[in-house]
This record gives C-alpha cells, sequence and structure tokens, in this order.
C-alpha cells in the first residue's frame, strides 16, 4: 500500500522569518501522524530554517532543483551533497518552469529561454540524486496546446523516458513522479478528476515499461495544478493519485493544512 505524500512547493516566496511563521502555525495546526508523508520544499535559503522547525516531527524537508555535480566552477548551483547536508529527503526535478513551460507567464517572453531545462539535465539529475539517497520528485506535464493537439500522453511518456534513461527499477523504487499539466501551474485551472486520474494511470503503465512492474507499482505519483482544500479530497481518492504536489496554497498554512487533512 503506498503512503500518501503531501508537498509543499514554495517556489520563490517567503524570507526566513515568514518562512518561521508558516511552519509554526501549520504545526499547530495539524497532528502528528505517520499515515501520511508531508513535505516542505522552500527556497535553497530557508531549507535550514524549515528543516530545524521540523525536528521531531513527521515532516521533511526537500529543495525545489539541484545541479549534478559534486562540485566545481558552476556558479549559482546547488549539489545533491550539499541539499544532503542540510537534511533533505526529497529534491523536485524537471519542473515546467525550470523548462521553460509557463503556465502563466509573468516574465517577458523574450526571456524564456533562461530557462532551459531539458530531459537529458534532468536525467543527470535524478543519477545524482539517487547516488546521494535523496528522492527526486520528477515532474511532467503537457501545454495546453499539446493537450488540444491530442498529444498529452506522447509528451509525458517522452519525459519519462528521457528522464529515467539508464535508471533500474530498483534505483527508482522510492522515487516520485509528479504530473502537474502546465495549463493548470499558477492559473486557477484544475484538470478534471477523472482525466487527472486517468493520467496518472496512463502514468504508471508507462512506468512499467520504462523501468519494471516493481518499481511502478511502489512509485507515488502526485497531481500538481492547483490543488486546493476544496479539490484535494477529490483527486487524492483517485487509485493512481498518491497525493498533491501544492503550490501556491502550500504557502498558507490554513489552507495548506486542509489538503493535508484530505489526504
Amino acid at each position: 500500500m503506498r503512503k500518501k505524500l503531501v508537498v509543499g512547493n514554495w517556489k520563490m516566496n517567503l524570507t526566513r522569518s515568514e518562512a518561521s511563521a508558516t511552519i509554526e502555525s501549520l504545526l499547530l495546526m495539524i497532528e502528528p501522524t505517520t499515515e501520511i508523508e508531508v513535505a516542505i520544499c522552500p527556497t535553497y535559503l530557508t531549507i535550514e530554517t524549515v528543516g530545524q522547525l521540523f525536528k521531531r516531527t513527521h515532516f521533511k524537508v526537500g529543495a525545489q532543483d539541484v545541479f549534478w555535480m559534486n562540485s566545481g566552477a558552476f556558479t549559482g548551483n546547488v549539489s545533491a551533497p550539499m541539499l544532503k547536508d542540510v537534511g533533505c529527503h526529497f529534491c523536485i526535478v524537471g519542473h515546467s518552469e525550470t523548462r521553460g513551460r509557463f503556465g502563466k507567464l509573468d516574465i517577458p517572453e523574450s526571456t524564456i529561454p533562461y530557462f532551459s531545462e531539458t530531459d537529458e539535465t534532468v536525467n543527470l539529475k535524478i543519477k545524482s540524486l539517487l547516488y546521494h539517497s535523496i528522492h527526486p520528485i520528477l515532474c511532467c506535464g503537457e501545454t495546453l496546446a499539446e493537450r488540444e493537439a491530442g498529444q498529452t500522453d506522447e509528451v509525458i511518456q517522452a519525459q519519462l523516458k528521457g528522464a529515467l534513461s539508464g535508471i533500474e527499477g530498483a534505483e527508482f523504487h522510492d522515487g516520485v513522479v509528479a504530473y502537474e499539466p502546465v495549463w493548470a501551474i499558477g492559473t486557477g485551472k484544475t484538470c478534471d478528476t477523472a482525466e487527472a486520474g486517468r493520467v496518472c494511470t496512463m502514468i504508471r503503465k508507462a512506468l512499467v515499461e520504462i523501468l519494471d512492474e516493481s518499481a511502478a507499482a511502489s512509485i507515488r505519483i502526485l497531481y500538481g495544478g492547483s490543488v486546493k482544500g476544496s479539490n484535494a479530497g477529490e483527486l487524492f481518492a483517485q487509485p493512481d493519485i498518491d497525493g498533491g504536489l501544492v503550490g501556491g496554497a502550500s504557502l498558507v498554512a490554513e489552507d495548506f493544512s486542509k489538503i493535508i487533512q484530505s489526504a
């Protein structure tokens, strides 16, 4: 039986003092339990702050990205050993925003090439995380244009194959996959529950082919994209949705606690 997992992706939000206040409020609202897993992926600068507050709780801390080399002349990047050193348990990789695929564009379109993540770099990052015993949260999802063209399954399968190339099922046995339709991220739009469930079932079947049946059965598949307290219960009830990767709602303790309770 796969344990439900709810992950908050804070993106580029909250200072250390704001992070502390949010976590302290959240811990007052959620009773300790081992029935589900909860994690927060804050900015690099607040990972240690959040991790300290999570000590002696069932909550875990993660990161939003990683660089695949352990060290070197890679200005501005952070490696897996560094994340391990500050207590990271999870790390998001391949998020649509690092790929330059935005549901809601808040930057000049001319700057999109700055975000240049590829399946190859995602693959390198996953291998580094696995080597250092950090659980990857592999993101995949289609744009609105791809969905309207009937390419949802094709696009996601290609992302999975590229990201997991050369990785054995046993290595990714405890990994996580997050389905985030790009057009639902930060837009307030949510994928229809039945369709979200269908896509997550398709992902699990694809993982059988890419990895193996045992790994596919154990990997937790999350849904992300405007998850809220009002829709989380219905989404999490789908047989192949094992929790959520939550953006904006994870920044508000009361909102995030409702999603956790839904799980």
